[in-house]
């Protein structure tokens, strides 16, 4: 005897070998055994063998006119057998049973299941919502095979152009766009992102990699909501200090200045006077909300995306021509032998006499016009030799503060790579991705560059330092020991930075721009409002929830920035050697990796492998393979070795650098930004 019966959502035809009350041995045609539920059991017949039976019911089942079933079709719960009467014929065949059975069943929309063999007829109203969603169905499958054949042909349709960064990073894999996408994939045997790019889906390789970074961290855009920056009420009193300010000539967010007072005298006075938005903005309030949703300036060759409005920096940048609120630290010096005495934080207006630019005055400000008033050049601009006796003092001072933290190090800071400066001529605004690059090099520990930088960690570590004592809670940056692998943390507490050699270190001195700075600075102005009791006073208590949370999205939110940053540099120098027409560089090998080596080449920001293995630090003439502007790779071939095995390069503090370019993910180089290189040397962009 044969039987069909249902399993596992399936009917299935077999011979009984044995059966029992509850259950029966089947022998399926494979001649696997199986034990099934008598229940389960719908037909039983002698003849034809179960496998022809089932093909004669199913075409039968396809000629079922579903609607005209339906009609036929007993009202309350029936059996398949019951159908096939009204259906085929007074006295149905085995077939014809068997082929009702599996026409109900595989109609859910019209029948629904009410047991084995069982149905109950589905309402008019739902049939019809059914019948309507399954050809938007056939439709949407017609419509995701048409543009699959358009996408292989190499052309792209407009939905899929919309859709093109969700569907690469953020798909909704139900979604006809991307199964369109994944079944042009397969047919064609190429990847995604080369499929979509030989369809013209991508504008440019720029506008990739642009498009794709807001997609990610600005999905509503980057302009802002309508907000007024608040004015300053406090009375405050206003400094003695002259104050001057450096930095690149396109940068608008100006948090810093410095200023001596004293010199002559036996003790000298320096101010780091710095931009003071916290007096005004609170946590909370809307202009906070948008600074804390974005948590840092965004820093790209050519342009910017910048923490606050332009409106609000501009109400609390220190331009030039006026008293600009500000926390300043006042450090007191012995003229002579440059021990540090004593420092005090206050809250004032300080006259700012001058905004200095570094590209108008590398040049012209060197180590031997600041240490021989008698070297002289024509081109000094006059607010520079109005500050001749300050930056002499300050450099002075500079390299002084740098040797006492080189002894806490415990070995000298030695910056041998230079920083590059990324200029885009040709195009006003956001960058389009043709435009000429310039770039040059600054070495890093030039004069201005020291000069601020030893000034910015001296606030640093002496704000965090302070808090600290008082018990007042800051967002910190630490480094347990220089030894491999021990990282730059951030955290609440005040802990040494070994990296810097200062026994506290609190980024405080960029509130205009780095979020971490605003909050730091909110319990620094409590701290110099309220001394010993700043701790029940400040914004963020200890253990604060809402401060680990600030940490924890800053941390995430600056490295995808510095990410970016890193990427859109390698894609410039990219463009640059395609426009100069560079096609063989001299470079050094900074790692070993799988069949190959890492080079740094010696005169711009770009570290690429080159195949074969190379000995560590030898210096080579390389030749460049082709370069993709999408996957920001380029590979090298070495022409030649230009040094000796027997020489030996000595290594920097730099960090190491490793940048691996791939088909869409890309990562670059993230060395800490603590290390005193000019702490603004990321503004390489117009405002």
């Amino acid at each position: 005897m044969f039987v069909l019966f249902e399993e596992a959502g399936k009917y299935l035809g077999g011979r009984v070998l044995s059966e029992a009350e509850a259950s029966a041995q089947i022998e399926l045609e494979t001649g696997k055994r199986v034990k099934v539920k008598a229940a389960n059991i719908v037909l039983r017949f002698e003849k034809p063998a179960p496998a022809e039976l089932i093909a004669d019911a199913r075409a039968l089942a396809a000629t079922v006119d579903l609607d005209l079933a339906w009609e036929f079709a007993p009202e309350g719960e029936f059996g398949f057998s019951d159908l096939a009467v009204e259906y085929f014929d007074a006295k149905p065949t085995l077939a014809q049973e068997a082929g009702a059975l599996f026409a109900l069943f595989e109609a859910p929309h019209y029948f629904r299941r009410a047991g084995k063999g069982r149905f109950k007829k589905a309402p008019a109203e739902i049939i019809q919502q059914a019948l309507a969603a399954i050809e938007k169905k056939k439709l949407v499958t017609a419509q995701i095979a048409e543009w699959a054949t358009q996408l292989a042909e190499g052309v792209c349709p407009p939905a899929i152009r919309e859709q093109l960064y969700k569907i690469l990073f953020k798909p909704d894999k139900n979604a006809p766009e991307y199964k369109a996408v994944v079944d042009a994939s397969r047919a064609s045997q190429r990847a995604p992102l080369e499929l979509l790019e030989r369809a013209g889906a991508i504008d440019s390789p720029y506008q990739f990699h642009w498009r794709r970074f807001l997609f990610e961290n600005f999905p509503r855009g980057t302009g802002f909501p309508a907000l007024q920056a608040p004015a300053i009420a406090d009375e405050l009193p206003v400094s003695t200090a002259q104050a001057f300010s450096i930095d690149d000539s396109q940068t608008t967010e100006i948090d810093d200045a410095l200023s001596v007072q004293g010199l002559g005298s036996g003790t000298v006075v320096v101010g780091v006077h710095i931009a003071a938005p916290g007096l005004v903005l609170t946590p909370g309030s809307a202009i906070d909300q948008v600074a804390r949703a974005r948590m840092s300036t965004v820093y790209m060759p050519g342009y910017k995306i910048t923490m606050l409005p332009d409106a609000v920096v501009d109400a609390y940048t220190l331009l030039e021509g006026g008293e600009r609120p500000a926390v300043s630290l006042y450090a007191t010096f012995d003229e002579a032998t440059l021990e540090l005495r004593g420092t005090e934080t206050k809250l004032e207006r300080v006259p700012i006499v001058a905004n200095l630019r570094h590209d108008q005055l590398d040049a012209v400000v060197t180590q031997p016009w600041l240490e021989d008033a008698t070297v002289t050049s024509p081109d000094t601009p006059a607010a520079a030799l109005a500050q001749r006796a300050p930056l002499s003092f300050l450099f002075r001072l500079a390299r002084h503060l740098k040797a006492q933290r080189e002894i806490v190090r415990g070995k000298p800071e030695n910056f041998n790579r230079p920083d590059y400066n990324f200029r885009l001529t040709g195009n006003e605004g956001e960058p389009v991705g043709n435009e000429q690059v310039q770039i040059t090099t600054r070495q890093r520990g030039a004069p201005l560059d020291l000069i601020v930088s030893e000034a910015m960690i001296l606030a640093n570590s002496t704000w965090g330092a302070w808090l600290g004592e008082l018990g007042v809670p800051g967002l910190y940056r630490s480094q347990a020991s220089m030894a491999p692998g021990v990282k730059v943390r951030m955290g609440t507490r005040s802990l040494p930075h070994a990296g810097l050699g200062v026994k506290s270190y609190a980024w405080s001195t960029s509130p205009l721009r780095r979020y971490t700075d605003l909050v730091n600075q909110w319990q620094i102005i409590a701290a110099a409002r309220h001394g010993k009791t700043a701790a029940l006073a400040a914004p963020f208590k200890p253990k604060d929830a809402d401060l680990f949370s600030i940490l924890s999205g800053f941390d995430a939110a600056y490295a995808t920035y510095n990410a970016y940053q890193g990427g859109m540099e390698r894609f410039w120098t990219l463009k640059h050697l395609q426009q100069q027409g560079i096609t063989e560089l001299t470079a050094t090998v900074i790692k070993d990796i799988p069949n190959g080596a890492l080079v740094r080449a010696d005169t711009l920001p770009l570290v690429f492998p080159v195949a074969g293995q190379q000995e560590r630090g030898a210096h080579l003439r390389v030749k460049l393979g082709e370069i993709d502007e999408i996957a920001l790779d380029v590979h090298g071939t070495v022409l030649e070795r230009l040094d000796t095995p027997a020489e030996v390069l000595a290594d920097d503090d730099g960090g190491d650098e490793e940048e691996v370019a791939g088909p869409i993910a890309i990562a670059v180089d993230l060395s800490d930004s603590d290390a005193p290189a000019p702490e603004k040397s990321a503004e390489n962009a117009p405002a």
